[in-house]
């Protein structure tokens, strides 16, 4: 469509060689890389592989206190015990299992009347991600750009992650826990903004399921690290501070910024330098009279109108992020709410994580040819759906095991991973480049919130387990419903800035009746 394009061919009609050297093509990034570095090829690979990477370790951290935090087996050190609960016992005569340092609540007694202090560290790690989502976010999209933000992300995440094995308490371990997420809270948004902003429309739904792809890859490694270190919870996050660390002085020297980044920072010699390489690797060769067409008139224009100010953006931030809290509690609290089943640990921990692979292949297939909103939608109405159900199996299992219940709250988790996933996508598309990274830290803020409010439900549905799985499936449903009301993005082009999607989706919007109302002054 021409209106959608920014070009400026001068044409030389039949001159010669030199008439030709003279001419000047401007196309715009999304033009370039579909038209001549190609939308997916091994450059983009190799990008996408890298910065994935990251993933693995922001996986653990984010829920490495499944292990850490869990509350292990005791016993009575006599032949009998007198009372079924341990908070009836003189302490001298019962102990743990694992001992004494085998998790943060066997080691500063966190039970009986201290018991709902142990869920303080992990809400507040999620308050934490809250905060540093929206200054990541910031620092990714005006200041650091993308890759320098995952740097410092990186660093601060072993730092802190090292530094909560020495805590004497649990109040300094809470501290610790809310420092860690707000540092690894820049990983997961500019990891997915800088792999999904290197590649074609077709394929950017794809790519995003390749990150959580290593997510799913960290969660699975986790019961793999906790069962050797089992005996001590702090070598633990030891062994998880290596990552970030090793990735930041290994991998990260070889990802490259994104030239929609540098483009609509004004240092589009740079952009053209990471396209040019990007190309080679894809073995085509650029156009020497190629450039970046100018996607704002000057850098103070491009942030002359903030996300806040744009009425049709507001609007669908503020939706995305009423879904987010919805997903985002259902997502975490399924995870954390593990150790209410009547199975082993590490058991359980590995059914979760194995159920996000085929959430992962199922959305990478689906999101190619499916509809954002439907797909996110359908996701979020069958996870809350199976969370109802599994209220069934909760208030009548009488025996040990509850496989059914097991096998429903599985699957469900399974839809509630493919609508976490896909809504990141969709908020990828939903905005332009200027406030992309902002907008997705916007929407992480909102997954935190519900998940920082989710511990304690997982403490509630240990009184009440049918309490815990109405009100998860409640909110997944609300947050498909919400979602109808956004625009549909799928193979929709990448915007630079506010003004030029706000222009071309008007332009477009006698076509589209629903982006209408969105994009409009109403």
């Amino acid at each position: 469509m021409a209106e959608l394009q920014e070009l400026v061919v001068h044409d030389g009609g039949d001159g010669g060689g030199e008439d030709n050297a003279a001419q000047k093509v401007e196309l715009t990034i999304d033009e370039i890389i579909e038209e001549h570095v190609g939308s997916f090829g091994c450059s983009q690979l190799l990008q996408v592989f890298f910065v994935s990477l990251a993933w693995i370790f922001d996986s653990q951290n984010t829920l490495i206190t499944i292990f850490s935090d869990a509350q292990p087996q005791w016993k009575c050190k006599g032949s009998s015990c007198p009372s079924s609960s341990m908070c009836g016992l003189d302490r001298g005569a019962w102990e743990w299992v694992g001992g004494d340092k085998s998790s943060t609540i066997a080691e500063w007694g966190l039970i009986c009347d201290k018991k709902f202090r142990a869920g303080i560290p992990a809400s507040l790690f999620f308050v934490g991600s809250l905060i540093g989502s929206a200054a990541h976010g910031r620092l990714a999209d005006s200041y650091l750009g993308r890759k320098k933000t995952i740097l410092l992300s990186c660093l601060l995440t072993a730092i802190t992650s090292f530094a909560t094995s020495f805590s004497p308490n649990v109040w300094v371990y809470a501290l610790l826990r809310f420092s860690n997420g707000f540092s690894r809270s820049g990983i997961g948004i500019c990891c997915l903004v800088l792999s999904t902003e290197a590649v074609g429309r077709k394929w950017r739904g794809q790519v995003g399921q390749y990150g959580f792809f290593f997510f799913t890859v960290g969660f699975l490694s986790l019961p793999v690290i906790a069962y050797p270190a089992r005996k001590s919870w702090r070598n633990l996050y030891k062994i998880i501070s290596i990552l970030p660390l090793a990735y930041a002085v290994l991998i990260l020297p070889f990802i490259s910024e994104s030239p929609r980044w540098l483009a609509v920072k004004g240092r589009r010699r740079e952009a053209m330098n990471v396209l040019t390489k990007m190309a080679k690797l894809n073995g085509r060769t650029l156009p020497t009279n190629l450039s970046i067409s100018n996607p704002v008139i000057a850098e103070d224009s491009g942030r002359s109108k903030s996300l806040w100010s744009a009425k049709w953006a507001l609007k669908r931030v503020c939706t995305l992020m009423v879904a987010g809290i919805g997903i985002g509690f259902v997502y975490y609290g399924v995870q954390l709410n593990v150790e209410n089943l009547s199975f082993n640990l590490y058991f359980t921990v590995a059914v979760n994580a194995l159920m996000e692979i085929p959430a992962v292949f199922l959305g990478s297939v689906l999101l190619s040819f499916t509809n954002r909103r439907i797909l996110f939608s359908s996701s979020a109405f069958l996870a809350g759906i199976l969370c109802i159900l599994c209220i069934l199996f909760s208030g009548k299992r009488k025996s040990k095991h509850s496989w059914p219940q097991l096998s429903v709250e599985a699957i469900g988790f399974m839809a509630a991973s493919l609508a976490f996933d896909v809504l990141y996508i969709y908020c990828v598309e939903l905005f332009p480049t200027n406030v992309r990274n902002f907008a997705v830290s916007m929407l992480r803020q909102a997954l935190m919130l519900g998940a920082a409010i989710a511990p304690n439900l997982v403490v509630l549905g240990r009184l009440n387990p049918s309490i815990s799985f109405l009100i998860f499936g409640g909110l997944s449903i609300f947050s498909g419903v919400i979602t109808f009301w956004l625009p549909e993005t799928r193979n929709a082009p990448l915007h630079e800035t506010l003004e030029q999607q706000e222009k071309e989706e008007k332009l477009s919007s006698g076509n589209v009746g629903g982006e209408t109302e969105l994009v409009g002054s109403n």
